[in-house]
């Protein structure tokens, strides 16, 4: 028996929604990552992109566990010498309430131009309205409530 690997063109990306409210952060991004991947479909083929659309709403409503919030660092370098600006993830989600799971998700796929293509499909809107009705997105429940 062939194993049958889909091709760009035979590969038909569905929108889904999910609710990032009282979600916790990790959790929920490998998730997001797994239907990015397209892992979720039968048809999955790893050098293609043929993972869903996933727009997250809630985004600030996110939580981590432990003292992740005062303790987690991230770090943005500019390049230049004294550059280097660290902020916690509670500052962060201050500022940038959907950053933190942007950052999370972006980390769990592949490095490169595929992953590049497959983190342009996640939407992440930090309250529950999104304007992406007109593609009729499919409400996915998370496993982990």
């Amino acid at each position: 028996m062939k194993t049958k690997f889909l091709s760009q063109s035979e590969i038909k990306p569905r929108w889904q929604v999910l609710d990032a409210k009282g979600q916790v952060l990790g959790r929920l991004a490998s998730e997001i990552a797994q239907a990015l991947k397209g892992k979720n479909s039968p048809g999955y083929t790893p050098n293609a992109d043929g993972g869903d659309f996933v727009v997250v709403i809630n985004a600030k409503l996110i939580r981590l566990t432990g003292r992740k919030m005062e303790k987690k660092m991230y770090y943005d370098y500019s390049g230049y010498p004294g550059g280097l600006k660290e902020r916690t993830a509670e500052e962060l989600h201050a500022k940038h309430p959907t950053e933190l799971l942007r950052r999370a998700v972006k980390g769990m796929l592949p490095h490169g131009p595929l992953g590049y293509r497959m983190l342009r499909k996640l939407k992440i809107y930090e309250g529950a309205e999104h304007p992406h009705a007109a593609q009729k997105p499919e409400a996915r429940a998370s496993k982990e409530k």
